[in-house]
């Protein structure tokens, strides 16, 4: 809300800009050497033959554009949370899938585990393992359960809704279009609010820096009465009309010269300021997409490792339970594969969870995409 108050004054000072081109309507009192006094009423228009008017319009246009691209910022970080919030909520979905798969497996082993005990074949430390493993998972399923009201609630608050059940697809569903392995052109740093904002900034610091330039040279002012000669515009170019010119409206600055070159010389120094924070802006820009590509790659890698290596703790799970049946094996190996397989399936959730979220900082750090 307060981005778009700020549009709503950068527009003001914009038509305030560009209300200095029009003419502006007065009344005045003149006394003539004669002694005839006389009331007059005048419409003025200060000709911009310096561009210090132009120059205070370009400076309020770029002040405008910078409050559009600060709006900008607000909706991208919006949209980016909304997204990132949205791959959480299915992420942990899945994750509870997996929790209440593996809750009905850890109850089919328990029951399994006492039968073996019964049988002789394992002792009561492996039916307690069991039910240790079966309180775990259902202790995850709560926090599971926790994490996902929680989430929700908060993604309805960046909606503006009331707290609510949110409808949603699945992880799996999700698919990444966008070609990043092959980066992304330097161009679509211009899409960031930050840098269009940095930009601005320097385009008002400059436009700033020409205003002030303009107001060491005199001010033309055109009479609907008169108008200015030929004669006048030379005055205006001549040697007397630098030093006081009393006709044609012509105000000289001299006497507040230092004044003007006060602020000539501060909005030269905040030109400076302002490209400088546009060329540090650009660099912290292309270092944050630089991040987002790598944090990507890593995590689809990531990926692919988590993948197999809970693959590979279910053909363990598979072995230790033969061996087991066999009589040859050790049954704290099979629980010890169980365990490893849930947090290794987890974990692979949690890779591709990373991979979405990656590609949200990389929609973040471009302003909003990559077109």
């Amino acid at each position: 809300m307060n981005a778009v108050q700020q549009i709503r004054i950068a527009e003001a000072y914009l038509k305030q800009g560009k209300a200095n081109f029009l003419p502006s309507v007065s009344a005045g009192i003149t006394a003539g050497t004669s002694q005839n006094n006389s009331i007059t009423g005048n419409l003025g228009w200060e000709a911009d033959i310096w561009g210090r008017i132009k120059s205070s319009k370009d400076a309020a246009l770029a002040s405008l554009l910078r409050s559009q691209a600060a709006q900008q910022a607000v909706k991208s970080q919006l949209v980016a949370s909304l997204a990132d919030t949205y791959y959480q909520l299915m992420a942990l979905d899945e994750e509870k899938k997996i929790t209440e798969e593996t809750i009905a497996n850890r109850e089919n082993n328990l029951t399994t585990t006492r039968a073996l005990k019964d049988a002789g074949t394992v002792s009561a430390v492996a039916v307690e393992q069991s039910q240790a493993l079966l309180i775990n998972s259902r202790g995850i399923l709560v926090n599971l359960d926790n994490n996902i009201r929680l989430l929700e609630n908060y993604f309805c608050l960046l909606l503006n809704i009331p707290a609510q059940p949110v409808e949603r697809n699945t992880l799996s569903e999700q698919q990444i279009s966008a070609p990043l392995s092959v980066g992304v052109p330097v161009q679509l740093l211009t899409n960031r609010p930050d840098v269009r904002v940095a930009e601005y900034n320097y385009m008002n610091a400059f436009f700033g820096t020409n205003a002030a330039k303009a107001a060491f040279y005199p001010s033309l002012t055109i009479t609907a009465g008169a108008g200015f000669s030929a004669s006048d515009f030379d005055k205006l170019f001549s040697p007397g009309a630098l030093f006081g010119a009393v006709a044609g409206s012509l105000m000289q600055p001299i006497f507040n010269k230092r004044q003007i070159r006060t602020q000539y010389e501060v909005a030269s120094a905040n030109q400076e300021i302002a490209l400088n924070n546009y060329k540090r802006t650009i660099l912290s820009a292309a270092k944050d997409v630089s991040d987002a590509l790598f944090v990507y790659e890593a995590q689809n890698k990531l990926v692919d490792i988590k993948k197999t290596e809970f693959e590979h703790y279910d053909t363990i799970i598979s072995y230790s339970r033969e061996l087991v049946d066999n009589g040859m094996g050790n049954f704290l190996d099979v629980i010890t594969a169980m365990q490893n397989s849930l947090n290794a399936q987890l974990n692979y959730v949690d890779a591709k969870y990373g991979r979405l979220s990656a590609v949200v900082q990389l929609y973040k750090a471009l302003g909003g995409g990559w077109r």
